[in-house]
């Protein structure tokens, strides 16, 4: 039934009024909607975009501000720092998450990014740490959407993988959720609760993962583009639901269906102050790491993400009302060509062998030092962590270690490097340069001894599939969009970071943006205020 034309108006201009007047602290807009796509290039919406159907992603380019020029501003482009990134505002030298897992020198092992002694996993039986931001050196949108409504804003993350669950919830989130990837179970950390809520736990026993198992993947002409039946990984022994399911758009079903019981159960959308729910799409970059971003596989996950997007999307027009919805749309890297598909187009493109470059490092440095040793621990492409206890023996302080294992590493085949001791003086240690800029934006105090590598153009770090983790632009572009009444849509071709997302999404909330944000508000994309202008008729002075 149509409304008449005049209370279509009437209608209109009240939701715009409320939009201009917008607040976290009465509930306008009654939820906010991070979606966030593990490894989804910034080409993607545009290779793609003919082929998108209406309501999914067409939602954010169509009827949403969306930003092609969007870039990460720092060159350790991970899943953990762009997840923290996205949502404090910051890059790595202000939130100080390096990469997803950096080596300890105290515990004198590998850990990873959200790893927390201190607490437990809640959901599964397992005798392993838990997990909690506490690496975390700033505060996220989330916390300061807490912090302004003294609690009433309700704070939610959802992941395939703890990180990108854990660190856009923040502190103070009421719940950051991932899965067992053995068996897809939804668990969370005692950071957050004791125990998982009733409707969680029942979704876990309902079995609702196994439904995912023993499917083919088909596009739309029917034919197979993968299958989740069960296999044996790497190692030998079955793979997981991570590892099989996790590589197929079922995966994204998965969190999708996960997230809705979320909203329902837990109310989002019908408190007093504005929530916060963050989806963090982790399948696309579990594929794309085997198949790199030009393979049919690749076209076809993105194509079915766009039907789920319109169904989430659908879902929450229902259940709260899309005029009382901001949402948000972005990724935490891209993804270099897989070496093979760039060599043919004659781009000097390759898969490098990791652990042949540590073995050529440490050979290099035993015969300088005279004296065998594991000097380089550990060679994430292009990050080298360093034995500082094989350097004292050879009688090296830190700056003279991490400017040598440099050295060696060009010996190797990168361009050139940034040390840690080098970073930590800001910029009197850096060149004046774009590069030295993405370094600098790079640098923590965390993780012992390292040194950074640049490396050259579509090389990556590993023998099959491909990587990121570079500060070239296949792996800094990525989507940044927006939908809702606060914004004005259109496509926009000024440059814009993924730290410009919290803090444009907490001015118009009316809230403090995180405390090391540098981002900047992307006043272009934000509709235009509506001024009520009493006239005498209404016995106010004009």
């Amino acid at each position: 039934m149509r409304l008449p034309r005049s209370l279509s108006a009437i209608l209109f201009l009240l939701l715009s009024i409320s939009a201009a007047f917008a607040s976290a602290y009465n509930a306008h807009p009654k939820l906010v909607v991070v979606i966030v796509i593990d490894q989804f290039r910034g080409d993607y919406l545009e290779r793609y975009h003919d082929q998108f159907g209406d309501g999914g992603f067409r939602t954010f380019l169509e009827r949403g501000a969306y930003f092609t020029d969007c870039n990460y501003d720092y060159a350790n482009t991970r899943t953990a720092p762009g997840h923290a990134t996205l949502f404090t505002g910051s890059y790595t030298s202000g939130h100080g998450i390096v990469a997803n897992e950096w080596w300890d020198p105290q515990k004198k092992k590998r850990v990873s990014s959200v790893e927390d002694d201190s607490t437990k996993i809640v959901g599964i039986e397992t005798a392993g740490a838990g997990a909690s931001p506490h690496n975390l050196m700033g505060d996220t949108l989330g916390d300061e959407l807490k912090l302004a409504t003294g609690g009433k804003a309700r704070v939610f993350a959802v992941s395939l993988k703890d990180r990108a669950a854990i660190l856009p919830g923040g502190f103070s989130a009421d719940g950051a959720y991932w899965i067992d990837g053995k068996t897809g179970t939804w668990i969370t950390s005692t950071f957050y609760r004791s125990e998982l809520p009733e409707w969680a736990r029942k979704f876990n026993e309902s079995n609702r993962a196994d439904k995912y198992w023993n499917r083919e993947w088909k596009d739309s002409s029917g034919h197979v583009l993968g299958s989740t039946a069960p296999r044996n990984g790497k190692d030998g022994k079955p793979a997981g639901f991570y590892e099989v399911v996790g590589a197929t758009p079922f995966a994204n079903d998965y969190q999708f269906e996960f997230a809705k019981e979320l909203v329902l159960y837990e109310k989002l959308g019908a408190g007093a102050a504005t929530d916060l729910l963050v989806v963090s799409l982790s399948a696309n970059d579990i594929l794309g790491h085997q198949l790199g971003p030009d393979s049919p596989q690749m076209s076809g996950m993105a194509l079915e993400l766009d039907r789920q997007l319109a169904q989430f999307i659908g879902f929450l027009g229902h259940q709260v009302g899309l005029a009382n919805i901001w949402m948000a749309l972005s990724a935490d890297h891209g993804i270099a060509p897989l070496p093979e598909v760039a060599k043919n187009l004659r781009l000097p493109a390759a898969n490098l062998d990791g652990k042949a470059m540590r073995e050529q490092i440490n050979s290099l440095l035993s015969k300088k030092y005279g004296k065998t040793a594991d000097y380089v621990l550990e060679l994430d492409y292009p990050t080298a962590w360093l034995n500082d206890e094989a350097f004292a023996s050879a009688g090296r302080k830190e700056a003279d270690a991490e400017s040598e294992v440099g050295e060696a590493m060009k010996q190797v085949g990168m361009t050139g490097y940034f040390t840690k001791a080098q970073l930590a003086h800001g910029k009197r240690g850096i060149p004046n340069t774009e590069m030295g800029r993405r370094y600098a934006h790079s640098y923590s105090p965390v993780g012992g001894w390292y040194v950074m590598g640049v490396p050259n153009p579509f090389q990556v770090g590993g023998l099959k599939g491909t990587d990121h983790a570079t500060p070239f632009t296949y792996d800094t572009h990525v989507p940044l969009a927006f939908y809702g009444l606060a914004f004005q849509p259109g496509i926009y071709r000024t440059h814009a970071e993924p730290v410009d997302l919290t803090v444009t999404l907490a001015s118009l909330l009316g809230i403090n943006a995180p405390a090391e944000a540098t981002g900047r508000v992307l006043v272009e994309a934000v509709a235009p205020p509506h001024r009520f202008v009493p006239t005498p008729a209404t016995g106010a002075k004009p």
